[in-house]
């Protein structure tokens, strides 16, 4: 059995090659929006959205608008 314990789970090749979206939410108040633009600009972000009345967590506080967008992502 291959020992993995000492492999890193992320490498370029793999976590590297996925295309990153962000979902900016205007309403946060754990990631505020003033903090959000250092998470794009530091994580690989390819795709931004927003959704300016959202909080936290969008997929309670702006369902449809957070699923709208994961559609238009994953086309």
């Amino acid at each position: 059995m291959q020992d993995l314990s000492n492999r890193s789970p992320f490498s370029n090749e793999r976590f590297g090659s996925v295309n990153r979206a962000f979902i900016v939410t205007g309403e946060d108040k754990t990631i505020p929006p003033e903090f959000q633009p250092w998470e794009i600009e530091n994580t690989g972000v390819t795709i931004v959205k927003e959704i300016e009345d959202a909080d936290h967590m969008a997929m309670i506080s702006k369902p449809h608008a957070l699923c709208q967008y994961l559609l238009d992502i994953a086309k």
